[in-house]
């Protein structure tokens, strides 16, 4: 099979296609033929090297985090889902190829109305926005929540199950992201680069963090005593936690079938859309990968295997 892959940790210049072995299912898992696969900031830190000390890899590496596509084959103790079922799925390597084997526990049965592509392109969204939303910040209809990055591939899902959940959402965004999240639903929307938020918000029940450094730095100040924060990208600050009667946390989202089939009722009830920025094939992983290094990008970037 055709798959892409990398031997050594560097810029996008190691990733080759390649001739790999089509994998084949062990007794709880299930071969899926690729449809779609997705470009994710975290491919360019784990191909980089920056975490080989968290994730060491085992060379050659075959990337990618979430997967579209029919499955082919089950191993004998799966049982929830069969041959031909359309899945998709969030996962840990290997998507970047034309077969992926996960277990069937990381997969769902993929929304009825929507494309592959779509389907892939919400599947780390939905994962993530219910690890955030719903099991880290237990976030009840009224409260108050605000979303840095909420443009974002996943901060716009992010958005939408927010709202969705009855909360009240802000917001921060940029260009043409601005007109995106409040197209989107967003109750405010805070232009980063003009407007200083810690102006514009106070009391915030729960802040989620998909920026980092200073932007985090300064939450603290607009929570209310009580309050949650959650960052996906970097520790919070332990004594700004305490000075600010908050709570603080650095959390990183599981594979679950649960949290796509939660998503994905919202998706076929048309509370949930993606927005996917760019298409393109496979064999121009390594393209794809600088174009969202070099950012701007508002939605997903979709890798198809056709």
């Amino acid at each position: 099979m055709n798959a892409i892959e990398f031997t050594a940790y560097g810029d996008s210049g190691v990733i080759r296609l390649e001739q790999a072995d089509k994998p084949q299912p062990k007794e709880n898992e299930i071969l899926i033929k690729v449809a779609a696969t997705t470009v994710n900031p975290m491919d360019m830190k784990i191909r980089s090297g920056a975490l080989q000390k968290q994730i060491p890899l085992s060379f050659p590496f075959i990337p990618g985090l979430d997967v579209a596509g029919t499955i082919e084959a089950v191993g004998g103790k799966v049982s929830r889902l069969k041959v031909g079922d359309e899945v998709f799925a969030t996962t840990f390597g290997g998507t970047y190829a034309e077969y992926v084997v996960i277990n069937e526990e990381k997969a769902a049965t993929a929304p009825k109305n929507v494309t592959a592509n779509e389907a892939v392109a919400l599947a780390i969204p939905l994962v993530t926005a219910y690890s955030f939303l719903v099991e880290g910040g237990q976030l009840k209809a009224k409260q108050s929540v605000l979303i840095h990055g909420a443009a974002g591939g996943v901060g716009s899902v992010m958005v939408q199950m927010a709202k969705a959940l009855g909360a009240y959402v802000i917001g921060t965004a940029s260009g043409e992201g601005l007109a995106l999240a409040t197209s989107l639903g967003a109750d405010e929307v805070i232009d980063y680069k003009t407007q200083d938020f810690t102006e514009l918000v106070k009391d915030a029940d729960l802040v989620i963090d998909l920026v980092g450094g200073e932007i985090q730095t300064k939450s603290f100040g607009v929570i209310k005593k009580g309050g949650l924060l959650l960052s996906a990208v970097m520790p919070p600050s332990e004594d700004l936690a305490q000075q600010h009667h908050v709570t603080a946390k650095f959390i990183s989202s599981t594979p679950s079938y649960h949290k796509l089939e939660f998503g994905k009722k919202l998706v076929e009830e048309g509370k949930i859309k993606i927005r996917i920025s760019k298409t393109m094939k496979l064999k121009d992983a390594a393209q794809a990968q600088d174009l969202l290094s070099a950012g701007g990008i508002n939605g997903k970037i979709v890798l198809v295997t056709g």
